[in-house]
């Protein structure tokens, strides 16, 4: 019997931590303040995904620093860095 391998794609979002609103644990950015791979406006994360990878400033980030729904990513602290701070989040998908 072959192997049939999954089928896996990705999705990935960007934008800047000064997209945010709330600060401390609450602190969060909506999936609207996103671009996609197209460069097109976000307006929603996707449903279902196998996993995620939150990149803060380039550096892959712990699974237990974020949340997420398909409104927005919960990133505690996050108001903490600078403004300008990129942010992707990559949703790998099957």
């Amino acid at each position: 019997m072959p192997i049939i391998k999954p089928y896996l794609t990705s999705l990935r979002f960007t934008s800047t931590m000064s997209a945010g609103t709330g600060t401390g644990a609450t602190f969060a950015i909506a999936a609207t303040a996103f671009t996609t791979d197209t460069g097109a406006a976000a307006t929603a994360f996707p449903s279902t995904f196998a996993f995620y990878n939150l990149y803060v400033n380039g550096v892959l980030q712990a699974g237990n620093t974020s949340t997420i729904t398909t409104t927005a990513i919960t990133i505690p602290d996050g108001n903490a860095e600078n403004g300008g701070t990129p942010v992707v989040v990559e949703f790998v998908v099957n």
